[in-house]
């Protein structure tokens, strides 16, 4: 069973007005602070206490409460391509199931405990007549942020020689230089060089000549 929840934490919802009766429905609209590493870590997501604004619907069914929203916030990372900060919205649509611990999958009441224990591991329970939407919220939001965000889509990025940023810069370039000829090319500097110096000391010996 999970640890007793507080029902002042804005993302724990109390289902005691709705009712267990089966085919009851409640909407509800909330702003809640999001809570620490609220995104994907070192990429982007929405910062400690920034509003998440919540649109929900409750509804009774034999085995729990369903629940159906949809979650939006302000999100902030640093675009993949050119590393300048972003901010973008973004919106998060959700449906969980939060169980009762009386009642089977069948919406049944359980006469005993029930044995299957790892099938309890991967469902959400009702605490008291409360649930916490927290885990649900986590989820949703890490699936509709992007995994490489970008400030926008047409984005240059940076210059893969110098790190210079494009779009600031679009005439920007370097020119390349094919490897394969770069050591012929020394080469042919080293021969120049050596044909300067021949050239000179031909020079200074016909002077001689002519001096004497």
């Amino acid at each position: 069973m999970n640890a007793r929840l507080d029902h002042r934490n804005p993302l724990v919802f109390d289902t005691h007005e709705l009712g267990r009766r089966p085919g009851a429905l409640q909407k509800l609209t909330r702003s809640a602070p999001a809570p620490k590493d609220f995104g994907i870590a070192d990429v982007i997501g929405a910062p400690e206490g920034v509003p998440v604004e919540l649109d929900l619907r409750l509804e009774s069914v034999m085995e729990g409460v369903l629940v159906t929203g949809t979650a939006r916030a302000v999100a902030e990372g640093e675009c993949v391509r050119c590393l300048e900060p972003l901010r973008q919205k973004v919106a998060a649509d959700f449906q969980e199931l939060f169980s009762y611990h009386d009642a089977d999958d069948r919406g049944r009441t359980r006469a005993e405990p029930d044995d299957d224990a790892e099938d309890d591991e991967d469902r959400l329970f009702i605490e008291d007549g409360l649930f916490d939407l927290e885990p649900v919220l986590r989820d949703a939001v890490v699936l509709a942020l992007p995994m490489q965000p970008v400030c926008r889509e047409n984005c240059a990025g940076l210059c893969s020689a110098c790190g210079i940023r494009l779009d600031e810069n679009p005439d920007h370039h370097h020119d390349a230089v094919d490897i394969r000829w770069a050591a012929l090319q020394g080469l042919a500097e080293t021969v120049k060089d050596g044909e300067k110096d021949n050239m000179g000391g031909a020079e200074a010996g016909v002077d001689e000549k002519q001096e004497k």
